[in-house]
């Protein structure tokens, strides 16, 4: 099994990290992946960290500094939540405050649709 998947659901990019633990090297492949992703103005992107147990401090950075890119140009990453211990460190790190996180990708796909819901309610396209 590959180390990342993607897949498209909805026009929402979805990256699949199938490791336990993610470091410097794994950050570098996921930050090029990401980057391509944004280079090809995909706005909506998923990254599922689930299966993580650990990640070090290059493979987190990585996750924020793509949010950055991706923001430049209307977009946003939302995170699958990683495996508890992980989330717990997040959390207390303040990494998970800075991304919307959802336990499932359906939930996810979902919060796409309801901010696009949302923004056409305030903005209404005219004919």
């Amino acid at each position: 099994m590959e180390d990342f998947e993607k897949k498209v659901v909805n026009n929402i990019i979805v990256e699949k990290v199938n490791l336990t633990r993610a470091t410097w090297k794994e950050a570098i492949e996921l930050k090029q992946i990401l980057t391509d992703n944004i280079e090809k103005k995909f706005r909506k992107v998923i990254v599922d960290i689930s299966e993580c147990e650990f990640m070090d401090s290059t493979f987190l950075g990585a996750l924020v500094v793509s949010q950055r890119d991706i923001s430049k140009i209307g977009g946003e990453i939302k995170l699958i939540e990683p495996a508890s211990l992980m989330q717990t460190f997040m959390e207390k790190a303040g990494t998970l405050k800075i991304f919307d996180s959802y336990q499932t990708i359906e939930e996810a796909v979902a919060s796409f649709d309801l901010d696009y819901s949302k923004l056409k309610k305030i903005h209404p396209l005219q004919a």
